[in-house]
């Protein structure tokens, strides 16, 4: 019998937009806790990807029943992060202590987008190094 340990934590997203904050739908605004703040909202035609300083919130909405499955990650639980960029697209991928591997995809990118996520990038790794 084998058993695979490494399967995806979820599925893969391609997020295509940043929205503001203000924008979101109400429902993600009650998974943001108080002192926390919201680096980046990035949406794919369903779901939507939350960056905070202290977290990643995945909400996956799937098609028949409205069924919405939400995954919060944080960055404590994160021992090993890359981001690779693409031509028009830039992929992050992050190890997680538990040994599941996450990764986001963001497409459709124009320079300034690469250039955001770049930031964010470097504010996750900001957050990854102060958290011992």
């Amino acid at each position: 019998m084998a058993f695979v340990k490494y399967k995806e934590l979820t599925h893969y997203f391609n997020f295509f937009k940043e929205i503001d904050y203000v924008d979101c739908p109400s429902y993600i605004k009650d998974y943001i806790v108080y002192n926390e703040r919201v680096l980046a909202v990035y949406k794919t035609h369903r779901d939507h990807g939350v960056f905070t300083n202290r977290k990643i919130i995945l909400f996956d909405q799937r098609g028949i029943g409205n069924i919405k499955e939400i995954t919060t990650i944080p960055y404590s639980s994160i021992t090993a992060a890359s981001i690779r960029f693409k031509e028009t697209s830039v992929d992050i991928a992050f190890n997680l202590n538990s040994g599941y591997p996450l990764r986001l995809k963001f497409i459709r990118l124009n320079p300034e987008g690469k250039k955001r996520l770049r930031l964010l990038y470097t504010n996750i790794q900001k957050e990854l190094i102060n958290k011992d």
